[in-house]
């Protein structure tokens, strides 16, 4: 003998109510076969919507046992209570639980939604429903636009999306007037008439009177069960208005990257139902992610200026000078770096050039222009050695070097005092301390942290006609030494210590090399950005914690509409990835908006700082949407999994 579809034994409900319990069934006792028209009747407070509540599983009971065709309820787990809401059952609620931004026909669509019904089915077969139900030219209206007999009509379209094999009706002539509850009546009538189960509950005699079967309930117990005449009901036939077949098959899971999918369809069309939420929520991501990729950006940029500007003196330079180190007062006691350790330095493999270099301060005249200035004899070499250009002229040469001629370059400082703005310098004769001068060069001029300031004048004269007649000594204040490219600097160091060594006897001389300069530049850059990063991602967490307060509120708001998407079959995952795919899309909007915020703020830079730029880094905007993506995960898990824990009871009660 065939089990009958639905069967209660003994079921019990209790709540709790402070430190009470308050049992709400009592023991019931059902059966309810395939096919049957039942009404529950009962005053205000008896238990029937509790008992419906049961019977659609949607609630569990807390004794007794309860069997759906055969299966036991109480040993399903959340997500097959899911299932099977979704695939036997569908629900019509006195206040028709309508999603608000929603058209008629997308909550027509939500159960087939959960079920995996491919869009191309579910959409005709929504269409189809609406239209035998009298809405075909409602089907794109949103529930405000909707009278309430027809928004319990969209409500009774929806419960047989999945062709459910039971209709479980709560009031649903109680919010509508005589005409429309009429008609919802026929409707239902003619459903069972199509082979339905259907079960309403209703405190209603004239509503009752339309099944074939009135079960009464008084305080949780059922009192009476009673066959009616049932003179109301249609015969079945035909031609009925709804079909009972669906167009697919219903609750087959549906693949990992469809349910994606359709939880980013819902996810969008939520955020733009509450478009000013969605913003006020992405302002706090907005500003973090600009705040972290602007600072980023500003680090590199000076960190990329600063490397440019060592680069232009030359990076992979070694200087030479006498003594331990700086401040030795012996210094000027060692004699013995001499124009020859240039010359052993400049054969060795790893050298690119080399400049010797004595140095003074002296007094430089013109006419009756005099100036103090640092006079620097160099070799040859120097203006490679250094990556110094020349604006006007030409630099002395090794000839020029080897018959101490008297000649110089200037820089574009000594130039403007000398010889003003716009004078002409080449060929003019220079007093450079006592012994006259050709200018035959004027240096290029260098802005920036290493140009020199405005004050500061140098001139260039060879380092033979500096020692013959200006310092009047062969000794040099320093070597400087430009490594070949792709050489290591260290290495270079260490070989041009071991010669100078073996060559002075003794190491009486320190090297200084601008690669380390640039090493601790960059170490320096590193540092300051990761301090400053670090101080922006306070604001982006700032922004995460707005993100997941307002899905808390977000969840507190649309609990109904939770409850309403569990009623209809999304297992708790649904809603979980759902609640998460909107913390994810907030986040990452807010990412793309902050990074674009922050490409106009360089525009802004570039106009008040001229020295240096924002420099973006595809790792830096790769890593913004990570951690925007990130942010969304960790901080909307925990809205996420409250939403996902709902009951779905609790959850359709809240106002």
């Amino acid at each position: 003998m065939t089990e009958p579809l639905l069967v209660l034994n003994g079921v019990t409900r209790r709540y709790r109510s402070g430190d009470k319990e308050i049992e709400v069934l009592r023991g019931i006792d059902l059966t309810i076969a395939a096919g049957e028209f039942v009404a529950i009747m009962g005053a205000s407070g008896s238990g029937k919507s509790t008992l419906m509540n049961v019977l659609g599983c949607l609630d569990r009971p807390s004794a007794g046992q309860y069997r759906v065709g055969g299966i036991d309820v109480r040993r399903l787990e959340p997500d097959a209570l899911a299932q099977l809401r979704r695939e036997r059952f569908g629900f019509i609620f006195q206040r028709y639980h309508l999603m608000p931004h929603l058209t008629a026909a997308d909550n027509v669509q939500v159960p087939s939604v959960y079920a995996g019904t491919p869009r191309a089915t579910r959409v005709p077969r929504a269409q189809a429903l609406l239209a035998k139900l009298g809405l075909a030219e409602r089907a794109g209206h949103r529930p405000n636009q909707l009278s309430g007999g027809q928004q319990q009509r969209v409500s009774i379209a929806r419960a047989l999306m999945n062709d459910a094999d039971v209709i479980l009706a709560d009031e649903p002539t109680g919010a509508l007037d005589s005409r429309s509850g009429g008609e919802v009546m026929r409707i239902l009538c003619e459903l069972h008439a199509a082979g339905r189960t259907v079960v309403i509950v209703t405190h209603d005699e004239h509503v009752a009177a339309h099944a074939r079967r009135i079960v009464e309930m008084r305080d949780g117990a059922i009192v009476a069960d009673r066959r009616s005449d049932g003179a109301a009901v249609a015969e079945r036939r035909d031609d009925a208005p709804v079909s009972a077949r669906a167009a697919g098959p219903a609750g087959r899971l549906r693949p990992m990257t469809s349910r994606l999918a359709q939880a980013f369809a819902t996810a969008c069309a939520a955020l733009l139902a509450h478009r000013l939420r969605t913003m006020l929520t992405m302002l706090g991501i907005v500003i973090g992610i600009m705040a972290v990729v602007s600072i980023v950006a500003v680090g590199e940029g000076a960190k990329r200026y600063m490397l440019d500007e060592i680069g232009a003196m030359g990076t992979n330079t070694i200087d030479i000078y006498p003594g331990r180190d700086w401040g030795d007062s012996d210094a000027s006691q060692i004699k013995t770096l001499v124009p020859a350790d240039a010359e052993a330095l400049g054969n060795e493999p790893y050298v690119d050039s080399v400049t010797p270099r004595v140095y003074r301060t002296a007094t430089v005249r013109h006419g009756n222009v005099d100036v103090q200035a640092t006079v620097s004899g160099v070799g040859e070499h120097l203006f490679r050695v250094r990556g110094l250009a020349l604006a006007e002229g030409i630099a002395f040469d090794s000839e020029a070097v080897r018959r101490n001629a008297q000649v110089a370059v200037i820089d574009a400082n000594a130039r403007r005092k000398l010889f003003g703005a716009r004078g002409q310098a080449i060929g003019k004769t220079i007093l450079v301390g006592n012994v006259p001068c050709v200018v035959i060069g004027v240096a290029a001029e260098k802005s920036g942290m290493w140009g020199g300031g405005m004050n500061e004048l140098t001139v260039w004269v060879p380092y033979t006609t500096a020692g013959a007649r200006i310092v009047g000594a062969r000794r040099l204040d320093g070597i400087i030494v430009r490594i070949k490219a792709g050489q290591p600097s260290e290495a270079a160091e260490r070989g041009i210590v071991d010669l100078l060594t073996r060559r002075h006897g003794r190491k009486d001389f320190f090297t200084y090399n601008m690669d380390t300069v640039v090493k601790t530049v960059r170490a320096t850059g590193r540092t300051l950005t990761l301090l400053l990063s670090l101080i922006a991602v306070v604001s982006l967490v700032v922004g995460g914690i707005g993100v997941m307060n307002i899905m808390l509120v977000s969840v507190t708001e649309r609990t109904r509409e939770i409850g309403i998407r569990m009623a209809v079959g999304a297992r708790r995952s649904d809603v979980m990835l759902q609640f998460l795919v909107e913390a994810v899309l907030v986040c990452l909007m807010g990412g793309a908006i902050g990074i674009a915020l922050s490409f106009g703020a360089s525009v802004v830079f570039s106009a008040f700082v001229s020295q240096w730029s924002m420099i973006f880094s595809i790792g830096s905007l790769v890593s913004a949407v990570a951690g925007s993506t990130a942010i969304g995960v960790g901080f909307g898990f925990i809205p996420a999994r409250n939403a996902a824990r709902l009951d779905p009871v609790e959850a359709l009660a809240r106002d």
